[in-house]
């Protein structure tokens, strides 16, 4: 028996998967720019041409039936293979048009993309860019689910399907209060700091995790988990403890305005670091996109600040646009 011919259209896939992630109709038609009705009816023609019912309406969520959920799962696959067909397009003309959805971590997104930002209006003034900043567990989800195109993050990341392009090292430096002994020195040797008491950003932030593998086993200060590293400097301004800031948070930030009550003392040599770079889908069809926005990236960067040292095959370096 032949099967009847589907018209479904990805406005309909829109509204399928808007309602599954909102869990509720109301929700999914204002993310959707539509009325509830003109949404629900979309959905209740799609599952009459289907021949199923795809949510579960007797409960107070907009919850997906089993067969529902299979279907939402490709209806996601169906838009983002249209998504690609248009940033095919796009990327025949020009590269750096349309939308780019970019997620960057807290500790480096208040620092360098003001920066960045300023130099992408005046060069590409026909990119849309929408910037997310989250922690790398929240970005990273989001990038595999679609929501995202890039990721610019501490590196490594290793997820399965995901490639990354290593762009620069960030030093680590000690933040001290000012009357804190350590001050006394040039030069700060890792295990110096175990005997002192450090400041840390809350759980799920990676600098968090970063900073207690520099420190081994420091004494932490648990009653004091900051959401950010201006609330980890005023803290050290307070004289309450250190902490490690990277690079770009002591040069682009307002430094001078602590001057008083904090001091900025460098790791000895080999001083550590964190490799900054971009994280995408292998599927991602914007590859001139990707390598525009990573020379500019570096171009923002102070011309001191170190190279990413390549790790793996696909974590290289770019050259530089040029001036």
């Amino acid at each position: 028996m032949a099967l009847p011919e589907l018209h479904v259209t990805l406005q309909e896939l829109r509204y399928l998967v808007a309602v599954a992630e909102e869990k509720h109709f109301e929700r999914a038609a204002e993310v959707c720019h539509v009325s509830q009705s003109t949404l629900s009816a979309q959905l209740k023609k799609l599952e009459e041409q289907l021949n199923v019912t795809l949510f579960d309406r007797s409960q107070r969520q907009a919850t997906p039936t089993p067969i529902g959920r299979e279907i939402i799962a490709q209806a996601r696959l169906a838009l983002e293979e249209a998504h690609k067909i248009q940033e095919i397009a796009l990327q025949q003309l020009d590269p750096m048009q349309g939308t780019l959805r970019v997620g960057v971590i807290p500790t480096l997104g208040p620092y360098l993309m003001p920066r960045l930002l300023a130099e992408l209006r005046f060069s590409h003034p026909g990119l849309r860019l929408f910037l997310r900043e989250d922690l790398t567990e929240h970005l990273v989800r989001q990038l595999r689910s679609g929501h995202l195109d890039l990721l610019l993050l501490a590196l490594p990341i290793r997820h399965e399907g995901l490639e990354t392009l290593a762009l620069f090292e960030e030093p680590f430096q000690v933040a001290l209060p000012a009357d804190h002994p350590l001050t006394e020195r040039n030069q700060i040797g890792e295990s110096d700091l175990q005997e002192h008491r450090i400041l840390l950003l809350e759980e799920g932030h990676c600098l968090r995790d970063q900073a207690l593998a520099i420190c081994e086993s420091p004494q932490v200060i648990e009653e004091f988990a900051a959401t950010s590293l201006e609330t980890l400097r005023q803290m050290v301004a307070l004289g309450i403890g250190l902490t490690l800031l990277p690079e770009l948070a002591i040069r682009f930030s307002q430094m001078t305005a602590y001057r008083h009550w904090i001091q900025i003392r460098p790791f000895a040599p080999p001083a550590p670091a964190r490799t900054i770079g971009l994280v995408w889908r292998r599927q991602f069809p914007r590859q001139g996109a990707i390598k525009t926005l990573a020379a500019l990236i570096q171009q923002a960067l102070p011309p001191d600040l170190g190279q990413a040292r390549p790790c793996s095959p696909n974590r290289f370096i770019v050259d530089p646009l040029p001036h």
